[in-house]
Order: structure tokens, then C-alpha cells, then sequence
């Protein structure tokens, strides 16, 4: 009887507490959901919204250059994707607000947010790094981040739930040489990351992250076009080559989907196995 009264509590507790109620596991169809991806016309951004619009969900664009934003919007018709896209400079307010009133008009909510936009406008030792680098590089790659998801809470309640992922780094684990302000940034999300998730629980909003190790893109192609970096850096890796931005849009989508609805506060790194952390 002690076991009846302590499963008649637990579903209760389920009850009143909706994250991770009303789920069907075996589905992780994202079909009529909303998702706003940031800095997603190239890259890990672009991969994250095809492997979304993939599953159903109608994805956000953006990018600072229309002519990046038309083709990616081309890209994603061609696989019939649902799609909307408009210029976004995440660093700037009046822009974010753009975006997620954009978002509003033409979807109707925002159910995902997945914030990748980064900068890196500093390559060196770290002691010669000037203010400006560090103002730039936390203005968007951290406080845009939190800025934005911000904004796009209230439209998440309205719709009972929905899910935000940080795109971090395995150089927030263990910063980069030559990169350490852009590390220093990745670090901060992975606390944003804890930080958000107990508040957001209430809402049945999941927070999560993903930390991708070197990626094939156009913004680490400094790290990935060099002979010499590569051959040290594989030393590191247990699956011996360069990740393909598609093995980080996936496990994105993974976190927004129903299959993840245990998840939240963490952080997968996705790495080709670098050990940076237990």
C-alpha cells in the first residue's frame, strides 16, 4: 500500500506539473511548430534548420545579408521546407524585435529558438585583446543570446511550452589557443544554459546546449584549412576527421523534439570524441 500511495503521489506531481506531460515518445515529428534560428543562412545555423524543417517545423531565417538570407530560403524550398526568412543583426534590439515580430506575423507563435550567432573578430594572444574585442564579442555572443531568449518566452507560454538551444563550443570547455575572448564567450553559455533552465521548467520550456568540436564551415574554416592545426588537433579526436555541420543539426533537432523531453540544463558536446570534460 505504501507503493500505491507513492504512485498515486508521483502521478499527481505529474499532473500538476506540466514539462514532459501529454507526450507521445515514439514521435518526434516537430509538424506545426515554430522555430526562429539565428545566424542560419551558412553553417551550423543552416544545418540546424534543415534538420528541423525536415521534421515538420516551419523555421526563421536570418542573417545580416539579404542575398545569404534568398538563398538560403531557395536552399530550404527546394527540400520542402517551410520557410520565412528576413535580415537579422542579433546584436542590435530594434532587430531582435524585428525578428520575432516577423515570426508572429507570418507563423502565428514561436514554439523553438535556437541561438547561434557568434562573432570572432580576434585571432592572437590573448593579452593583446582590446576592450572593443571584448565588448563585441560578449554583446553578441552571450547577452544577444540571453536577449533574445527574452523576447521569446512570453510567445513560448502562450503556446504551453517549447524549447531554446545555445550553440556553445568544445573551446567553452577548454579554450582555444588563439581564441581565448570567442572561448571565454562559449563558457558563459554554458552557464546561460544553467542558469535559464530551472526558471524556464515552470513554463515547460526545455533549455539546452550543444557544444560542436571543429566543424566543416566558412567560420572555423581558419582552423580546418591548416595542415598543421589539423594533424595536432586530430591527435585529439577518437573518430579521426572534421565534423560535417548536419552531425550538429541533428542532435539540435533531437533536443526539440519529444525524444528530449527529460533534458534540460545539459549540454552534449558533440566533439568526434575530444576529452574535455568527464
Amino acid at each position: 500500500s505504501q507503493r500505491r500511495v507513492m504512485l498515486r503521489s508521483l502521478s499527481k506531481c505529474l499532473r500538476t506539473n506540466p514539462v514532459g506531460v501529454q507526450r507521445n515518445m515514439s514521435q518526434s515529428s516537430l509538424a506545426g511548430k515554430v522555430a526562429i534560428v539565428t545566424a542560419s543562412t551558412d553553417g551550423i545555423g543552416l544545418a540546424a534548420a534543415q534538420a528541423l524543417g525536415k521534421r515538420g517545423a516551419h523555421v526563421v531565417v536570418s542573417s545580416r545579408k539579404q542575398t545569404n538570407v534568398d538563398k538560403a530560403v531557395a536552399l530550404l524550398q527546394g527540400q520542402n521546407i517551410q520557410v520565412t526568412g528576413t535580415t537579422c543583426n542579433v546584436g542590435e534590439g530594434k532587430e531582435r524585435e524585428k525578428l520575432v515580430q516577423m515570426t508572429l506575423e507570418k507563423c502565428g507563435g514561436i514554439d523553438i529558438l535556437v541561438s547561434n550567432a557568434a562573432v570572432n573578430p580576434f585571432f592572437g594572444n590573448i593579452m593583446d585583446s582590446t576592450e572593443d574585442v571584448w565588448d563585441k564579442i560578449l554583446s553578441v555572443n552571450v547577452k544577444s543570446s540571453f536577449l533574445m531568449t527574452k523576447l521569446v518566452v512570453p510567445h513560448m507560454e502562450k503556446r504551453g511550452g517549447g524549447n531554446v538551444v545555445f550553440v556553445s563550443s568544445v573551446a567553452g570547455y577548454q579554450p582555444m589557443q588563439a581564441l581565448g575572448p570567442y572561448s571565454v564567450s562559449k563558457t558563459a553559455l554554458l552557464g546561460l544554459t544553467r542558469a535559464l533552465a530551472p526558471d524556464l521548467a515552470q513554463s515547460n520550456i526545455r533549455v539546452n546546449c550543444v557544444a560542436p568540436g571543429v566543424i566543416k564551415t566558412r567560420f572555423s574554416s581558419a582552423l580546418w584549412q591548416n595542415e598543421d592545426i589539423m594533424d595536432e588537433f586530430k591527435k585529439q579526436l577518437s573518430i579521426k576527421r572534421i565534423g560535417e555541420p548536419e552531425e550538429i543539426g541533428g542532435v539540435i533537432a533531437f533536443l526539440c523534439s519529444d525524444e528530449a523531453s527529460y533534458i534540460t540544463g545539459e549540454t552534449i558536446t558533440v566533439t568526434g570524441g575530444i576529452n574535455c570534460r568527464l
